[in-house]
């Protein structure tokens, strides 16, 4: 393969919202890969019990180590989708937006949101 063969690189698209909603994360992981893009997506679920985060101080780290790696899927993508049902939107949800935004990505919503907070 040469470089005048090779494919464009697919747009990257990272998947921001509450974890709360991991089955909806799914469903839009799915239709965002069906569509031709790479997603970006969090890996965790720190509401479902799991023995790396059983521990509450060691959950409180790994959170926050997991909020700044979320950003930096932000800074790799070329636009963000919130997987917002309900078009519920959280306090981390809107920093990862304002995040964004302070980077001129483009927004997506999967549900309607009055303001698009």
């Amino acid at each position: 393969m040469t470089a005048d063969t090779i494919p464009p690189r697919p747009p990257i698209v990272v998947l921001c919202g509450s974890t709360r909603f991991w089955d909806a994360f799914t469903e839009a992981a799915l239709y965002e890969t069906v569509a031709g893009r790479i997603v970006l997506s969090p890996a965790c679920d720190l509401k479902t019990p799991h023995p790396l985060w059983a521990d509450p101080a060691r959950a409180d780290r790994l959170k926050r180590v997991l909020d700044d790696l979320h950003l930096r899927k932000i800074d790799l993508a070329d636009d963000v989708l919130i997987v917002n049902p309900g078009g519920y939107i959280g306090d981390s949800t809107r920093r990862e937006i304002a995040y964004a935004r302070s980077l001129g990505k483009p927004i997506r919503y999967t549900h309607p949101t009055p303001d698009h907070t």
